[in-house]
């Protein structure tokens, strides 16, 4: 299905000239993905305490440079024989965590449903268990979009901006959520069909 996520090898193709100054700095895949967790978190506190004006161009930029550093700690364990398990537990326990503290900060968002929020953020977290749950039974890591975590992080990017420059996306921002969940619920389901080995 299309998702954000096809684009992954282009954007990894451009990262990697950074991966390498961050290798020849002695940067390891962990400290990577421990400044990823910690850019979101500040990122969701910070929204939550200040949902207006510069943060609602602050939050985008910051999604972006979120994925380009979960791109960067993938890269860099494979290419640099940094995998390991607690590595692994790490990424998926901080990616978890990350989404949790900025899907949830968007309850402050004006006209917004807190229930759409949640909704959003639980099935959030589903998406990445069932991703992760394929691997568990003997397949591959699933990344099956729509609604994928490169997915979310580009809608809730365009929320932020819509915000910003339109404020009267208010009106219709619950329609928005509604939407995403559907897509989220899809998205699980085609995860778990695909998670058996073929």
């Amino acid at each position: 299905m299309i998702s954000v996520y096809n684009i992954k090898p282009k954007f990894q193709a451009l990262l990697k000239p950074v991966l390498e100054k961050l290798y020849t700095a002695g940067v390891t895949a962990n400290q990577i993905t421990i400044v990823a967790i910690a850019l979101s978190i500040g990122l969701g506190v910070g929204f939550w305490f200040h949902p207006y004006g510069p943060l609602f161009l602050v939050l985008p930029t910051g999604l972006f440079f979120r994925m380009a550093l979960n791109a960067l700690d993938g890269m860099m364990a494979r290419n640099y024989n940094m995998q390991s398990k607690s590595g692994e537990v790490l990424n998926e326990f901080g990616d978890v965590v990350s989404d949790i503290f900025i899907y949830l900060s968007l309850i402050k968002l004006g006209g917004v449903d807190w229930r759409f929020v949640v909704g959003f953020a639980v099935l959030a977290i589903l998406n990445e268990f069932a991703g992760v749950l394929a691997k568990v039974i003997g397949g591959e890591r699933r990344y099956d979009g729509p609604m994928g975590k490169s997915d979310r992080a580009f809608l809730v990017g365009l929320i932020c901006l819509a915000y910003y420059f339109y404020p009267s996306i208010s009106l219709c921002i619950n329609y928005i959520f509604a939407v995403a969940i559907g897509l989220l619920i899809v998205s699980t389901f085609s995860r778990l069909k695909n998670s058996f080995p073929k």
